[in-house]
């Protein structure tokens, strides 16, 4: 639910009444992954979606149903081949929803929501699978470990969710767990179903150019915190890159030494001149961040590469460099360029080939996340 903790929280403070379906178990291709969610408040009002349109209907006269009678229940969504009209998933995938009522759990979750809206490190645990008296129980752990909510059930089996869903946090995942209804740590009775819900990754363009007025909107469109690092004040300026989280005024490879980055980071080198490119390049490709990528024509990748390795640079570290930065669009202008950017991090990011799914026999949605599994969410920026 934390899909649309944007929303939610808006109608926490407008006091609506509300059922919320949330995706905690997929199959196959489905459109959507564990955590996408529907909203629907008691006036029919609808935000978020569950399938990407392929059950909404169905979802929604659950979330109704919800509403009605304060029940929380568990559907499974799958392809039919032998009724074309029944309600499925044309993709030949399978979802599993949970659909609650706010309830006795509004406190929990308006705590987590209001955490994903300020960019909090959180997550979110509910019971997906067990006894009917524990389903949909709630609770909000926070990065230090405490908690709030009630699940139902032991003291233990409350400790142990907790304790398991900091370790996922950790992580920054949305995924599922089993444990014993008594608590104990093996697979058990009960699935725990946790929602991560963490700081936006970072986005960090070196070079204050044109290029870099689009990048910076095409990262913001992907989620990322931006940042825009460049030596030369004239140009890194708000009326240039009025979009950006944070504007920089330093030698990028300075900078990069002293921020914080993560293996969720994206680090996009623009400025295209040796004297800021070796030095920053340098201390990138030996951090642990998803992505690196350099502009540059194949004559400057080359002549490039050749000066990082008289810095001592590794064959392995060179080869996480991505460039010429981008996928190959023919692009030609600033935007085009950002689109290619953005493809080529999106696929690494995804674990995607970038080639056309045109005849190409590949998985359209693939299992793996490099960056985090089964559908993280970074926090609202």
């Amino acid at each position: 639910m934390l899909d649309v903790a944007d929303t939610l929280g808006r109608w926490f403070e407008e006091g609506r009444d509300f059922a919320v379906a949330t995706v905690v178990a997929v199959g196959g291709s489905a459109p959507r992954g564990p955590g996408a969610a529907m909203a629907v408040d008691s006036e029919g009002t609808v935000v978020g979606s569950v399938s990407g349109g392929c059950v909404e209907g169905a979802v929604y006269e659950l979330c109704v149903q919800a509403l009605r009678d304060g029940r929380t229940v568990r559907e499974r969504f799958g392809y039919s081949d032998e009724d074309a009209f029944a309600v499925g998933l044309t993709c030949g995938g399978v979802i599993e929803v949970l659909v609650a009522p706010v309830g006795s759990a509004a406190p929990v979750f308006l705590a987590a929501v209001t955490a994903a809206d300020r960019g909090e490190s959180a997550a979110l645990a509910r019971i997906v699978r067990g006894p009917d008296d524990l389903l949909g129980g709630a609770l909000l752990v926070h990065a230090d470990g405490s908690y709030e909510g009630s699940l139902g059930g032991t003291p233990e089996l409350v400790r142990t969710a907790a304790a398991q869903a900091r370790a996922i946090l950790d992580t920054g995942r949305t995924g599922s767990v089993e444990i014993a209804e008594d608590g104990s740590r093996c697979p058990g009775g009960v699935t725990l179903f946790v929602e991560s819900s963490v700081p936006p990754p970072r986005m960090i363009v070196f070079g204050a150019v044109d290029f870099a007025t689009a990048l910076v909107r095409a990262g913001k469109f992907l989620g990322y915190h931006v940042t825009v690092c460049d030596a030369r004040a004239v140009f890194a300026t708000r009326a240039r890159f009025p979009e950006a989280d944070d504007l920089v005024i330093d030698w990028p490879h300075r900078y990069l030494r002293q921020t914080a980055t993560d293996g969720r980071t994206v680090l996009c080198v623009l400025t295209h001149d040796a004297k800021f490119d070796v030095p920053l390049l340098e201390t990138a490709l030996r951090l642990p961040a998803a992505y690196v990528g350099a502009m540059g024509s194949r004559r400057t990748h080359e002549d490039r590469n050749r000066r990082l390795r008289e810095v001592g640079l590794t064959e392995g570290e060179l080869a996480r460099l991505r460039s010429p930065i981008g996928l190959d669009l023919g692009a030609r202008t600033p935007e085009e360029t950002a689109l290619s950017i953005a493809a080529e991090i999106v696929a690494a990011r995804r674990g995607g080939t970038g080639a056309p799914l045109t005849g190409s026999g590949t998985p359209i949605h693939h299992d793996t996340d490099k960056r985090q599994e089964d559908g993280a969410r970074p926090a609202a920026a």
